[in-house]
């Protein structure tokens, strides 16, 4: 069992980069920037190493994923406590960073518990045909600094159980917490398998563009997903893209407000609001929006905000000056639009850290751009609507399209509702709740390809048909 510092002095180089503590400003490690010749070797490396690793089969495989769970749960605490001063979030208290490094073993174990059969298409008279999942090669996993370590398990889990090799490159912003989990990681796997590139934007270009990688994985915004499609595109790597999300959530007439609050709170604010699947506009009816607005504003006010390893907090800053810089910008805009702050929206610029308070703008327009563009943090924007049939249409007006959320006390009116509305995944009276076993993905420009299930295990696997 490795302590964080344990940790740190493993992975970080005495000459390389300084990362921040995004609620502190002190050191937290330093990494080692990668060049394009370091990816070329971890390339070469996980090439080498694939065909040894598909010979194993997936039972074999499977095993190795689980050792490698267990090496996370050994390890909770220390990664836990690495994460938190280098990503922010609090390291107990919310959904915070031992719930994503509990998420990490729990995806490795779904993933290598999944039964993948080949599948009949044809057994009569006329003859036979079945569809088998075969390993692609190498896979190049990029990685956002969000949720840095359970979205690394999300590209990694399902491409080493079906066979493939990984190559990840983490996040500028948090390449610590990646660095730290492959390195428990490799404490179960065999050499080579998984590698890890720390480094910026050359060596991401670099390994969406390589003549060894097979497929491509990434999570991240919109505009940079757009770059790696057009960088694969020589290669005809394939992709899955997990990119940027809006997301809306519809509050129909017939709900309790008091009742639907705290998870409306923590589709909204989950570590903090950087999430791309986090509830980021709110339609309410005209009938409960007042009380809606009254019942969030309760909720909000008893959530402390602070260093994540302060026990009593239970929301971070934000990961990094640009965002913090995004968001204080489009609550200024709100407020000029005629916004109506209930909480928030004054944030303390004598502190340390990139905190920015908990704030909840109401009586906005559809067009303002706290409701237009994606803000990435802790600031809600709620609209008033009279007929659902704006609701739907405000809600499906984006380019984007994540996940949605309906919310109602009437089943049957709910799922109409969401039926109705543009995105890859659709929560009733719940937002963002992921689950292994359950496939998510994104429609719009929120990207193409599923993860999660059976489904994501095929996502990192070549089809091949036997007839006879």
């Amino acid at each position: 069992m490795n302590t964080c510092q344990d940790l740190l002095s493993a992975i970080t180089d005495p000459s390389g980069r300084e990362i921040l503590d995004p609620a502190t400003g002190e050191v937290v490690g330093t990494v080692h920037e990668s060049t394009t010749a370091d990816l070329d070797d971890a390339v070469a490396a996980a090439r080498a190493a694939q065909p040894d690793w598909a010979g194993l089969g997936h039972e074999k495989r499977s095993e190795y994923l689980h050792k490698a769970a267990d090496a996370v749960e050994g390890n909770a605490e220390a990664l836990a406590e690495l994460l938190s001063r280098e990503q922010g979030k609090p390291v107990k208290n919310g959904p915070n960073a031992a719930f994503e490094v509990g998420g990490c073993s729990a995806w490795l174990r779904a993933s290598a518990d999944f039964p993948l059969e080949p599948e009949v298409l044809v057994d009569d008279e006329s003859g036979y045909a079945e569809m088998e999942y075969v390993p692609l090669g190498v896979v190049g996993a990029i990685g956002p600094w969000n949720w840095p370590m359970m979205i690394t398990v999300w590209q990694v889990a399902a491409s080493l159980r079906m066979g493939n090799t990984v190559v990840v490159k983490p996040s500028e912003y948090t390449p610590l917490s990646v660095l730290g989990l492959v390195h428990v990681l490799n404490q179960a796997l065999p050499e080579d398998v998984l590698r890890v590139v720390p480094g910026g934007g050359e060596v991401g270009k670099a390994l969406s563009t390589h003549s060894g990688v097979d497929k491509i994985m990434f999570t991240g915004s919109t505009r940079t997903g757009q770059a790696v499609m057009r960088s694969a595109a020589d290669g005809l790597a394939r992709l899955t893209l997990e990119l940027g999300g809006n997301d809306a959530g519809v509050v129909l007439p017939d709900v309790d407000p008091r009742a639907i609050a705290g998870d409306l709170f923590w589709g909204a604010f989950i570590n903090t609001g950087q999430t791309c699947a986090a509830l980021k506009r709110l339609y309410v009816h005209e009938d409960v929006y007042d009380a809606v607005c009254e019942a969030l504003v309760g909720v909000a006010q008893q959530m402390p905000m602070g260093n994540g390893l302060e026990e009593k907090n239970v929301l971070g800053p934000l990961q990094n000056k640009q965002q913090y810089d995004i968001v204080a910008n489009l609550v200024e805009e709100a407020k000029r639009g005629g916004g109506r702050v209930l909480l928030g929206g004054d944030p303390e610029t004598d502190q340390p850290g990139y905190f920015y308070p908990t704030t909840l703008v109401a009586d906005l327009s559809d067009d303002n751009p706290l409701v237009a563009e994606e803000q990435f943090g802790p600031a809600l924007p709620i609209v008033k609507y009279s007929d659902v049939e704006d609701a739907i249409r405000m809600a499906n007006a984006l380019d984007v399209g994540l996940g949605a959320s309906v919310w109602s006390s009437d089943r049957d009116a709910a799922m109409d509702v969401a039926r109705r509305l543009e995105a890859g995944t659709v929560w009733i009276n719940k937002h963002g709740a992921v689950d292994p076993r359950i496939p998510f993905g994104g429609v719009k420009k929120s990207g193409f390809g599923l993860e999660f299930g059976v489904e994501g295990l095929k996502s990192v696997a070549a089809s091949r048909v036997i007839s006879r």
